[in-house]
């Protein structure tokens, strides 16, 4: 059995859930735009392709030179945007014990 985590050397800032973050200003999502997925606003760029990457390891600064035209905001939005939905919606994921 693993122990305990060890807390976080930094404070962890919970969102209210009925305030908005201001970094999903930054994100879109029109039906008639990549069929509904949400997008880095102002671009077609989905808010999963830029999850996936993160999760696969890419560093930001990667991210930001593959799409110059992003800003590091944007990325942080994507991020923000993940988090968002986790509070409401879950994967079902085998457990392991």
């Amino acid at each position: 059995m693993e122990p305990f985590p060890q807390p976080l050397p930094f404070p962890i800032l919970v969102q209210k859930s009925n305030v908005m973050n201001p970094l999903l200003s930054h994100i879109s999502v029109n039906p008639k735009t990549c069929f509904g997925k949400p997008c880095i606003k102002g671009t077609r760029i989905w808010v999963s392709l830029i999850l996936d990457n993160l999760a696969a390891g890419t560093e930001v600064d990667e991210i930001l030179e593959s799409y110059p035209h992003l800003k590091r905001e944007d990325v942080f939005a994507c991020i923000a945007y993940g988090a968002a939905m986790s509070h409401e919606h879950f994967m079902e994921l085998k457990l392991v014990v």
